[in-house]
Protein backbone atom coordinates (compact mmCIF):
# COMPACT_ATOMS: atom_id res chain seq x y z
CA UNK A 1 0.00 0.00 0.00
CA UNK A 2 1.00 3.63 -0.94
CA UNK A 3 -1.07 5.18 2.31
CA UNK A 4 -1.13 4.38 6.28
CA UNK A 5 -3.50 5.88 8.78
CA UNK A 6 -1.94 7.47 11.68
CA UNK A 7 -3.14 5.30 14.58
CA UNK A 8 -3.65 7.69 17.56
CA UNK A 9 -3.57 6.15 21.15
CA UNK A 10 -4.58 7.54 24.19
CA UNK A 11 -1.34 6.19 26.32
CA UNK A 12 0.35 6.68 29.39
CA UNK A 13 -1.03 8.67 32.25
CA UNK A 14 -1.06 12.08 33.01
CA UNK A 15 1.84 13.21 35.77
CA UNK A 16 0.57 13.00 39.16
CA UNK A 17 -0.20 16.72 40.48
CA UNK A 18 -0.05 18.30 43.61
CA UNK A 19 2.29 17.16 46.47
CA UNK A 20 4.36 15.11 44.11
CA UNK A 21 5.56 17.84 41.88
CA UNK A 22 7.98 20.48 42.83
CA UNK A 23 7.71 23.44 41.00
CA UNK A 24 10.57 25.41 42.45
CA UNK A 25 13.62 25.52 40.40
CA UNK A 26 17.26 24.88 41.69
CA UNK A 27 19.47 24.29 38.62
CA UNK A 28 22.54 25.66 37.27
CA UNK A 29 22.72 28.46 34.79
CA UNK A 30 22.17 28.06 31.92
CA UNK A 31 19.16 26.35 32.34
CA UNK A 32 17.02 27.35 29.23
CA UNK A 33 17.22 25.64 26.33
CA UNK A 34 20.93 24.90 26.43
CA UNK A 35 21.45 21.48 28.31
CA UNK A 36 25.22 20.35 28.97
CA UNK A 37 24.53 18.33 25.71
CA UNK A 38 23.60 20.84 23.42
CA UNK A 39 26.26 23.54 24.89
CA UNK A 40 28.52 20.71 23.94
CA UNK A 41 27.04 20.80 20.27
CA UNK A 42 26.99 24.15 19.52
CA UNK A 43 30.88 24.78 20.62
CA UNK A 44 31.26 21.98 18.68
CA UNK A 45 29.90 23.37 15.26
CA UNK A 46 32.19 25.91 16.23
CA UNK A 47 35.30 24.18 16.40
CA UNK A 48 34.48 22.22 13.23
CA UNK A 49 33.62 25.02 11.42
CA UNK A 50 29.93 23.60 10.53
CA UNK A 51 28.17 24.90 7.24
CA UNK A 52 25.72 26.83 10.18
CA UNK A 53 28.18 27.90 12.32
CA UNK A 54 29.77 29.66 9.35
CA UNK A 55 26.80 31.39 8.60
CA UNK A 56 25.65 32.18 11.68
CA UNK A 57 29.42 33.85 12.08
CA UNK A 58 29.38 35.35 9.19
CA UNK A 59 26.52 37.15 10.08
CA UNK A 60 26.94 38.24 14.24
CA UNK A 61 30.68 39.11 12.85
CA UNK A 62 29.47 41.53 10.27
CA UNK A 63 27.75 43.42 12.32
CA UNK A 64 24.24 42.58 10.69
CA UNK A 65 21.27 43.74 12.02
CA UNK A 66 19.68 40.33 13.58
CA UNK A 67 15.69 40.67 13.92
CA UNK A 68 15.95 38.88 17.36
CA UNK A 69 19.27 40.64 18.61
CA UNK A 70 19.28 39.69 22.13
CA UNK A 71 18.51 35.69 21.42
CA UNK A 72 21.37 35.91 18.51
CA UNK A 73 23.71 37.43 21.19
CA UNK A 74 23.33 35.19 23.54
CA UNK A 75 23.82 32.12 21.61
CA UNK A 76 26.75 33.67 19.90
CA UNK A 77 28.41 34.23 23.61
CA UNK A 78 27.70 30.98 24.47
CA UNK A 79 29.32 29.58 21.39
CA UNK A 80 32.62 31.77 21.21
CA UNK A 81 32.87 32.34 25.65
CA UNK A 82 34.27 35.66 24.37
CA UNK A 83 33.07 38.06 26.88
CA UNK A 84 32.79 41.12 24.45
CA UNK A 85 30.46 39.29 22.46
CA UNK A 86 27.85 38.39 25.49
CA UNK A 87 28.57 42.66 26.74
CA UNK A 88 27.29 43.37 23.61
CA UNK A 89 23.93 41.06 24.19
CA UNK A 90 23.94 42.68 27.70
CA UNK A 91 23.85 46.21 26.58
CA UNK A 92 21.65 45.56 24.06
CA UNK A 93 18.73 43.91 26.86
CA UNK A 94 19.96 47.09 29.24
CA UNK A 95 18.53 48.82 26.90
CA UNK A 96 15.21 51.02 26.56
CA UNK A 97 14.52 49.02 23.10
CA UNK A 98 14.60 45.61 24.86
CA UNK A 99 11.10 44.63 25.71
CA UNK A 100 10.74 41.03 24.50
CA UNK A 101 10.61 39.02 27.88
CA UNK A 102 11.45 36.46 25.73
CA UNK A 103 14.83 37.42 24.86
CA UNK A 104 15.44 39.18 27.93
CA UNK A 105 15.39 35.87 30.05
CA UNK A 106 17.42 33.88 27.53
CA UNK A 107 20.05 36.80 27.84
CA UNK A 108 20.30 36.77 31.75
CA UNK A 109 20.58 33.13 31.66
CA UNK A 110 23.34 32.73 29.01
CA UNK A 111 25.32 36.30 29.60
CA UNK A 112 25.71 35.71 33.74
CA UNK A 113 29.98 35.08 33.33
CA UNK A 114 29.78 38.12 31.16
CA UNK A 115 28.02 40.24 33.43
CA UNK A 116 28.78 41.93 36.10
CA UNK A 117 27.31 42.27 39.60
CA UNK A 118 25.71 45.90 38.19
CA UNK A 119 24.45 44.98 35.00
CA UNK A 120 23.43 41.34 36.64
CA UNK A 121 21.23 43.82 39.09
CA UNK A 122 19.67 45.70 36.77
CA UNK A 123 18.98 43.34 34.19
CA UNK A 124 17.58 40.94 37.02
CA UNK A 125 15.02 43.89 38.25
CA UNK A 126 14.33 44.99 34.43
CA UNK A 127 13.72 40.89 34.06
CA UNK A 128 11.66 40.87 37.35
CA UNK A 129 9.13 43.96 35.83
CA UNK A 130 8.87 42.77 32.59
CA UNK A 131 7.77 39.35 33.90
CA UNK A 132 5.49 40.88 36.42
CA UNK A 133 3.44 42.86 33.54
CA UNK A 134 3.76 40.34 30.74
CA UNK A 135 0.19 38.99 29.56
CA UNK A 136 -0.18 35.41 29.82
CA UNK A 137 -2.88 34.00 27.52
CA UNK A 138 -1.03 32.35 24.38
CA UNK A 139 1.53 29.91 24.18
CA UNK A 140 3.91 32.23 23.66
CA UNK A 141 3.39 34.58 26.29
CA UNK A 142 2.88 31.54 28.90
CA UNK A 143 6.36 30.26 27.34
CA UNK A 144 8.37 33.35 27.96
CA UNK A 145 6.57 34.20 31.45
CA UNK A 146 8.05 30.28 31.91
CA UNK A 147 11.21 30.78 30.94
CA UNK A 148 11.83 34.67 32.62
CA UNK A 149 10.84 32.46 35.93
CA UNK A 150 13.09 30.30 35.38
CA UNK A 151 15.73 32.38 34.78
CA UNK A 152 15.18 34.25 37.30
CA UNK A 153 14.68 31.68 39.99
CA UNK A 154 17.42 32.53 42.20
CA UNK A 155 16.07 36.33 42.48
CA UNK A 156 12.09 34.84 43.42
CA UNK A 157 11.32 34.30 46.92
CA UNK A 158 9.75 30.95 45.97
CA UNK A 159 12.34 30.11 43.51
CA UNK A 160 9.61 30.82 40.43
CA UNK A 161 7.00 27.90 41.90
CA UNK A 162 4.22 30.47 41.99
CA UNK A 163 4.50 31.61 37.93
CA UNK A 164 5.55 28.12 37.26
CA UNK A 165 2.61 26.18 38.95
CA UNK A 166 0.10 28.39 37.47
CA UNK A 167 0.94 27.01 34.20
CA UNK A 168 1.27 24.19 34.29
CA UNK A 169 -1.64 23.35 36.47
CA UNK A 170 -4.29 26.06 35.55
CA UNK A 171 -3.17 27.26 31.85
CA UNK A 172 -2.24 23.69 30.56
CA UNK A 173 -3.89 21.06 32.39
CA UNK A 174 -6.93 22.56 33.27
CA UNK A 175 -7.24 24.34 29.91
CA UNK A 176 -5.15 23.57 26.82
CA UNK A 177 -4.17 19.83 27.43
CA UNK A 178 -7.76 18.71 27.83
CA UNK A 179 -8.85 21.22 24.77
CA UNK A 180 -6.13 19.11 22.83
CA UNK A 181 -7.34 15.38 24.15
CA UNK A 182 -10.72 16.79 23.12
CA UNK A 183 -9.47 17.62 19.05
CA UNK A 184 -10.21 21.35 19.68
CA UNK A 185 -6.91 23.71 17.49
CA UNK A 186 -6.01 25.47 21.11
CA UNK A 187 -2.83 26.14 19.77
CA UNK A 188 -2.21 27.40 17.14
CA UNK A 189 0.40 26.10 14.40
CA UNK A 190 2.39 28.92 14.37
CA UNK A 191 2.75 28.71 18.20
CA UNK A 192 3.78 25.54 18.27
CA UNK A 193 7.62 26.17 18.98
CA UNK A 194 7.35 28.60 21.28
CA UNK A 195 5.24 25.69 23.37
CA UNK A 196 8.32 23.55 22.53
CA UNK A 197 10.42 25.99 24.33
CA UNK A 198 7.64 25.57 27.18
CA UNK A 199 7.78 21.91 27.10
CA UNK A 200 11.98 21.92 26.79
CA UNK A 201 12.28 24.52 30.05
CA UNK A 202 9.79 22.60 31.90
CA UNK A 203 11.36 19.31 31.56
CA UNK A 204 15.05 20.60 31.96
CA UNK A 205 14.44 21.96 35.44
CA UNK A 206 11.59 20.66 36.65
CA UNK A 207 11.09 16.80 35.51
CA UNK A 208 7.84 17.56 34.16
CA UNK A 209 7.10 16.56 30.83
CA UNK A 210 3.62 17.81 29.65
CA UNK A 211 3.08 15.67 26.65
CA UNK A 212 1.58 13.12 29.03
CA UNK A 213 -1.55 15.62 29.45
CA UNK A 214 -2.30 15.49 26.17
CA UNK A 215 -0.50 12.09 24.65
CA UNK A 216 -2.89 11.65 21.33
CA UNK A 217 -1.93 15.16 20.18
CA UNK A 218 1.73 14.63 20.75
CA UNK A 219 2.04 11.27 19.31
CA UNK A 220 0.87 12.20 15.93
CA UNK A 221 2.39 15.53 16.17
CA UNK A 222 5.38 14.79 14.24
CA UNK A 223 4.16 13.56 11.07
CA UNK A 224 1.10 15.90 11.28
CA UNK A 225 3.37 18.60 11.03
CA UNK A 226 5.52 17.27 8.50
CA UNK A 227 2.79 16.90 5.62
CA UNK A 228 0.84 19.49 6.84
CA UNK A 229 3.53 21.93 4.28
CA UNK A 230 2.41 22.54 0.82
CA UNK A 231 4.69 20.38 -1.72
CA UNK A 232 6.76 23.30 -3.76
CA UNK A 233 9.27 25.11 -1.55
CA UNK A 234 9.43 29.06 -2.09
CA UNK A 235 12.15 30.94 -3.13
CA UNK A 236 13.18 33.50 -1.02
CA UNK A 237 16.84 35.34 -1.43
CA UNK A 238 18.19 33.83 1.82
CA UNK A 239 17.36 30.25 0.98
CA UNK A 240 14.16 27.52 -0.04
CA UNK A 241 11.30 27.30 2.19
CA UNK A 242 9.29 24.99 2.64
CA UNK A 243 5.43 26.54 3.19
CA UNK A 244 3.15 25.29 6.08
CA UNK A 245 -0.58 25.52 5.74
CA UNK A 246 -1.97 28.77 6.00
CA UNK A 247 -5.72 29.62 5.23
CA UNK A 248 -5.22 33.80 5.07
CA UNK A 249 -4.92 35.43 1.44
CA UNK A 250 -1.72 36.90 0.05
CA UNK A 251 1.60 35.20 -0.09
CA UNK A 252 3.33 33.21 2.61
CA UNK A 253 4.58 34.81 5.55
CA UNK A 254 8.62 33.34 5.68
CA UNK A 255 8.95 33.99 9.78
CA UNK A 256 5.92 31.66 9.98
CA UNK A 257 7.81 29.46 7.58
CA UNK A 258 10.92 29.93 9.95
CA UNK A 259 9.45 28.83 12.84
CA UNK A 260 7.45 26.04 11.52
CA UNK A 261 11.31 24.61 10.62
CA UNK A 262 12.23 25.65 14.10
CA UNK A 263 9.65 23.73 15.43
CA UNK A 264 10.63 20.65 13.99
CA UNK A 265 14.16 20.74 15.02
CA UNK A 266 12.71 21.23 18.48
CA UNK A 267 10.90 18.17 18.40
CA UNK A 268 13.76 16.38 17.42
CA UNK A 269 15.82 17.16 20.41
CA UNK A 270 12.94 16.57 22.96
CA UNK A 271 12.68 13.33 21.78
CA UNK A 272 14.93 11.88 19.08
CA UNK A 273 14.28 8.18 19.79
CA UNK A 274 10.26 8.02 18.47
CA UNK A 275 10.02 6.41 15.12
CA UNK A 276 8.38 9.20 13.52
CA UNK A 277 10.64 11.59 14.88
CA UNK A 278 13.45 10.17 12.60
CA UNK A 279 11.28 10.95 9.40
CA UNK A 280 11.57 14.47 10.78
CA UNK A 281 14.95 14.37 11.16
CA UNK A 282 15.44 13.18 7.97
CA UNK A 283 12.93 16.16 6.27
CA UNK A 284 15.23 18.13 8.14
CA UNK A 285 18.64 17.54 6.76
CA UNK A 286 18.83 18.95 3.17
CA UNK A 287 20.78 21.92 3.02
CA UNK A 288 19.09 23.61 0.34
CA UNK A 289 16.48 24.46 2.87
CA UNK A 290 18.99 25.66 5.61
CA UNK A 291 17.98 28.97 7.09
CA UNK A 292 20.74 31.26 6.29
CA UNK A 293 18.86 34.90 7.29
CA UNK A 294 19.14 36.96 10.41
CA UNK A 295 15.82 35.78 11.80
CA UNK A 296 16.28 31.54 11.08
CA UNK A 297 20.07 31.19 11.22
CA UNK A 298 20.32 31.22 15.38
CA UNK A 299 17.01 28.59 15.40
CA UNK A 300 19.08 26.31 13.12
CA UNK A 301 22.49 26.81 14.78
CA UNK A 302 20.87 26.32 18.48
CA UNK A 303 18.78 23.29 17.38
CA UNK A 304 20.23 21.10 14.61
CA UNK A 305 22.14 18.02 14.97
CA UNK A 306 23.60 16.80 12.16
CA UNK A 307 24.88 14.20 13.62
CA UNK A 308 21.67 12.09 14.17
CA UNK A 309 21.00 9.82 11.84
CA UNK A 310 17.56 10.25 9.93
CA UNK A 311 15.16 8.37 7.65
CA UNK A 312 13.80 9.26 4.43
CA UNK A 313 10.38 11.49 4.71
CA UNK A 314 9.78 9.63 1.41
CA UNK A 315 8.22 6.63 3.74
CA UNK A 316 6.05 8.70 5.09
CA UNK A 317 2.44 7.77 4.73
CA UNK A 318 0.89 9.96 1.12
CA UNK A 319 -2.39 9.69 2.85
CA UNK A 320 -2.73 10.59 6.66
CA UNK A 321 -5.32 11.34 8.89
CA UNK A 322 -4.90 12.94 12.59
CA UNK A 323 -7.71 11.41 14.58
CA UNK A 324 -7.08 13.02 17.37
CA UNK A 325 -7.44 16.47 15.36
CA UNK A 326 -9.38 15.55 12.33
CA UNK A 327 -6.49 17.11 10.39
CA UNK A 328 -6.48 15.27 6.72
CA UNK A 329 -3.64 15.17 4.09
CA UNK A 330 -3.17 13.78 1.37
CA UNK A 331 -0.48 14.00 -1.63
CA UNK A 332 -0.32 12.04 -5.23
CA UNK A 333 3.83 11.77 -3.87
CA UNK A 334 6.19 13.17 -2.14
CA UNK A 335 7.85 14.37 -4.91
CA UNK A 336 7.88 18.76 -5.13
CA UNK A 337 4.65 18.73 -8.45
CA UNK A 338 2.39 16.89 -6.64
CA UNK A 339 -0.87 17.37 -6.00
CA UNK A 340 -2.02 18.17 -2.71
CA UNK A 341 -4.86 18.00 -0.65
CA UNK A 342 -5.28 19.40 2.62
CA UNK A 343 -8.70 19.29 5.11
CA UNK A 344 -8.30 21.45 8.59
CA UNK A 345 -9.57 23.62 10.98
CA UNK A 346 -13.00 23.03 8.42
CA UNK A 347 -10.95 24.38 5.52
CA UNK A 348 -10.52 22.39 2.06
CA UNK A 349 -7.30 23.46 0.54
CA UNK A 350 -5.93 21.94 -2.86
CA UNK A 351 -2.37 22.88 -3.96
CA UNK A 352 -1.85 22.30 -7.70
CA UNK A 353 0.82 23.44 -10.15
CA UNK A 354 2.51 25.97 -7.32
CA UNK A 355 -1.15 27.52 -6.56
CA UNK A 356 -3.29 27.33 -3.57
CA UNK A 357 -7.22 27.01 -4.11
CA UNK A 358 -9.49 27.01 -1.29
CA UNK A 359 -12.36 25.00 -2.10
CA UNK A 360 -15.93 26.18 -0.43
CA UNK A 361 -17.93 23.15 1.03
CA UNK A 362 -18.86 20.61 -0.82
CA UNK A 363 -16.90 21.81 -4.24
CA UNK A 364 -15.02 18.56 -4.64
CA UNK A 365 -17.63 16.23 -4.94
CA UNK A 366 -15.66 13.78 -7.84
CA UNK A 367 -13.50 11.27 -5.59
CA UNK A 368 -9.80 12.28 -5.40
CA UNK A 369 -7.86 8.53 -5.44
CA UNK A 370 -4.47 8.39 -3.83
CA UNK A 371 -2.72 5.10 -4.09
CA UNK A 372 -5.29 2.40 -2.29
CA UNK A 373 -7.73 5.26 -0.69
CA UNK A 374 -10.00 7.51 -2.34
CA UNK A 375 -11.01 10.72 -0.97
CA UNK A 376 -14.97 11.95 -0.45
CA UNK A 377 -16.64 15.21 0.16
CA UNK A 378 -19.98 15.59 1.39
CA UNK A 379 -22.01 18.29 -0.49
CA UNK A 380 -24.68 18.01 2.53
CA UNK A 381 -24.27 17.16 6.22
CA UNK A 382 -27.11 15.17 7.10
CA UNK A 383 -27.21 13.08 3.99
CA UNK A 384 -24.60 12.41 1.28
CA UNK A 385 -24.48 9.33 -1.42
CA UNK A 386 -21.06 8.07 -2.97
CA UNK A 387 -19.74 5.48 -5.30
CA UNK A 388 -16.29 4.03 -4.68
CA UNK A 389 -14.04 1.40 -5.16
CA UNK A 390 -11.22 1.63 -3.32
CA UNK A 391 -9.88 -0.12 -0.05
CA UNK A 392 -10.09 3.15 2.47
CA UNK A 393 -12.77 5.48 2.13
CA UNK A 394 -11.89 8.53 3.61
CA UNK A 395 -15.64 10.93 3.74
CA UNK A 396 -14.36 15.10 4.38
CA UNK A 397 -17.01 17.51 5.48
CA UNK A 398 -19.28 15.95 7.65
CA UNK A 399 -20.38 17.68 11.22
CA UNK A 400 -18.07 16.90 13.67
CA UNK A 401 -18.37 14.02 16.69
CA UNK A 402 -21.53 13.46 15.54
CA UNK A 403 -23.02 9.85 14.45
CA UNK A 404 -24.37 9.15 10.90
CA UNK A 405 -25.89 5.38 10.03
CA UNK A 406 -23.91 4.58 7.18
CA UNK A 407 -25.52 1.97 4.11
CA UNK A 408 -22.57 0.31 2.15
CA UNK A 409 -24.16 -1.91 -1.06
CA UNK A 410 -25.03 -5.63 -0.09
CA UNK A 411 -23.83 -4.98 4.12
CA UNK A 412 -25.68 -4.04 6.93
CA UNK A 413 -26.91 -1.08 8.09
CA UNK A 414 -24.42 0.20 10.90
CA UNK A 415 -23.26 3.20 12.74
CA UNK A 416 -20.42 5.05 12.74
CA UNK A 417 -19.44 8.08 14.44
CA UNK A 418 -17.16 11.17 13.01
CA UNK A 419 -13.89 12.24 14.31
CA UNK A 420 -12.91 15.77 15.62
CA UNK A 421 -12.75 17.29 12.24
CA UNK A 422 -15.90 15.81 10.38
CA UNK A 423 -14.14 13.04 8.53
CA UNK A 424 -15.65 9.23 8.74
CA UNK A 425 -12.89 6.29 7.75
CA UNK A 426 -14.80 3.34 6.06
CA UNK A 427 -13.03 0.19 5.12
CA UNK A 428 -14.36 -1.34 1.95
CA UNK A 429 -14.12 -5.17 0.21
CA UNK A 430 -10.87 -4.59 -2.14
CA UNK A 431 -11.54 -4.08 -6.12
CA UNK A 432 -15.41 -3.83 -5.93
CA UNK A 433 -17.27 -1.11 -6.80
CA UNK A 434 -19.95 0.00 -4.23
CA UNK A 435 -22.68 2.56 -3.22
CA UNK A 436 -22.04 4.21 0.00
CA UNK A 437 -24.80 6.46 1.50
CA UNK A 438 -24.68 8.18 4.87
CA UNK A 439 -27.12 10.07 6.86
CA UNK A 440 -26.74 11.66 10.11
CA UNK A 441 -28.53 9.78 13.09
CA UNK A 442 -31.14 12.11 14.63
CA UNK A 443 -30.51 13.32 18.56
Amino acid sequence: MLWRVAVICLAGASVLTGQSEDYKVYTDAPRLLLTPQRLRLVKRENERQSLRWQQFDTLMSGGAAMPEPGFAGALYYRATGRAPVGQKAVEWALSNAATDLRQLALVFDWCGPAMNDAQAERLGVKLEKTLAAAPSSDARQQSARALAAIALADRLPDHGEAVLKSIVETWWRAGIAKKLEAGVAAIPREQIYALFELLHAIRDNLKIDLREDAPAFFKALPTDHVVSHYPNPYPAPENLYRIPVYIRAGEPDLTEAALSRAAEFAMVAYDSNAGDIQFMQGWLMQDRYLMRGGFGIPYEFLWANPYQPGLSYFQLPLVFHNAATGHFFARTSWDEDAIWLGYFEGQLQLFREGKIQTLRAGATTRPVSVGDAVILTAQDKESSRFRASSEAVFILNLTPRAHYDVEIDDQELRDEETDAGGTLVLALPEAIETGIRVKRRSE
